[in-house]
């Protein structure tokens, strides 16, 4: 057969990526079965899942290249950790003392706290099961980064949160551009045979700089006027507090579940907490979205493989916490002993690779020496129309591009 074969994932485009949010959510279930979990043995896979999946299935856009960062973050947090409980001492008792460090005397009031003294293997052990749970969590949210475009994150978005999108898709844009501007004002300087470092130097680029940025807000300004950005519908105030009163209340509620699910004890009532604060979220984003008048182009859609996606990362969650009293899960640094790798756990852990083999294929992982897949911008065009647009923030090149645009 010269067909492709159908259980092979299809070449990623715009008509059958995935929804940008099924890569948090699956990000998130990673999270938070480390949150359930000091098994360095288990960490250790749920961080090779997420790099597996990082590695098959990102592009070559300029945010998937944050794991490797998030990766590096994890590792510097595990070393201050490690750190922290060679210098400052660990609550965890130990006999196996690797060494005696001089101790500073503290007053009464420091009680609890000491500097140096004795340093014991498994004080150590316990500070790198601590330090690798919060490394591991770093990791899991560096996949998402990597794996989910923010600008179409973004303009998924309710309509209750269009104008904090809107601020974010502005603050992400500005940023590159304050970097470019003084990466080539510094070229410039040197190619002028003039110092590009040191004090005088900041202020003759930072002034341009600055002038730059000024006049880029002001166009862009004029730009969002021009489009109509701030108008709302008219809602009466009674709607208005009942969505502020679902709104709060809901939000206080996912925080209160979500901290009771990561707590050991609270497992019990966190979930009924957490499904009753996030309706009531949604409820509000719902009655707050009736204010704006904005349409979506093209909007994302939630097809079977996003659903795939969204629901291993859940499931590697739901079967941590529900094995969250197990001993292999928790091992203990007094005594001293080998870490063992539960099955059960183990096996859900494997789920979360789902993605990677049911998600479409980036194009130039697919086929060697392709072109890159170019992103679109939140507007559904490519970066290069958006240069020619929007992204330069001019009243004209908005206008030249409105007028592109197809009837």
């Amino acid at each position: 057969m010269t067909g492709r074969s159908t259980l092979r994932p299809p070449e990623a485009a715009r008509s059958n990526a995935l929804h940008a949010g099924a890569w948090w959510l699956w990000a998130l279930g990673l999270a938070t079965a480390a949150s359930r979990t000091t098994n360095p043995l288990v960490l250790a896979l749920l961080i090779a899942v997420a790099g597996y999946v990082v590695a098959t299935r990102r592009t070559d856009a300029p945010w998937a290249r944050s794991y490797a960062a998030f990766l590096k973050l994890g590792l510097l947090v595990l070393a201050i950790r490690l750190v922290f409980a060679f210098f400052l001492g660990s609550p965890i008792p130990g006999t196996h003392v690797l060494v005696t460090l001089p101790q500073v005397p503290l007053p009464d009031w420091a009680q609890g706290v000491r500097i140096g003294g004795r340093v014991t293997a498994e004080g150590m052990l316990f500070a790198f099961y601590d330090g690798l749970r919060l490394a591991t969590l770093l990791i899991c949210v560096g996949a998402a980064n990597a794996l989910a475009s923010p600008a179409r994150l973004l303009k998924s978005l309710p309509g209750a949160l269009y104008e904090a999108g809107v601020a974010v898709v502005v603050a992400m844009t500005f940023a590159p551009n304050l970097v470019a501007d003084v990466r080539r004002l510094r070229t410039a300087r040197r190619l002028r045979g003039r110092a590009d470092s040191g004090i005088r130097s900041l202020f003759q680029v930072g002034l341009p700089v600055l002038e730059g940025a000024l006049e880029r807000s002001v166009a862009l300004a004029a730009a969002m006027d021009a489009r109509g950005y701030g108008r709302t519908a008219r809602v009466s105030a009674r709607v208005r507090r009942t969505t502020a009163v679902l709104t709060l209340g809901g939000l206080l509620g996912v925080c209160a579940g979500t901290y009771a699910l990561l707590a050991a004890r609270g497992a019990a009532y966190g979930m009924p907490v957490l499904l009753g604060g996030l309706s009531a979220a949604l409820g509000g984003l719902w009655l707050g979205g009736r204010r704006g008048v904005r349409s979506r182009y093209r909007p994302d859609v939630w097809g079977p493989r996003t659903w795939l996606v969204a629901g291993s990362g859940a499931a590697v969650a739901a079967v941590l916490i529900s094995a969250g009293d197990l001993p292999a899960l928790h091992p203990p640094a007094v005594p001293l002993a080998a870490p063992e790798l539960p099955l059960g756990p183990t096996a859900a852990v494997l789920l979360g690779l789902l993605p990677a083999f049911v998600a479409p294929v980036p194009p130039d992982a697919q086929r060697p020496g392709a072109v890159p897949a170019r992103e679109e911008t939140s507007t559904g065009r490519p970066p290069e129309a958006a240069d020619s647009g929007t992204a330069r923030y001019g009243t004209a090149a908005v206008s030249t591009s409105l007028s592109k645009e197809p009837k």
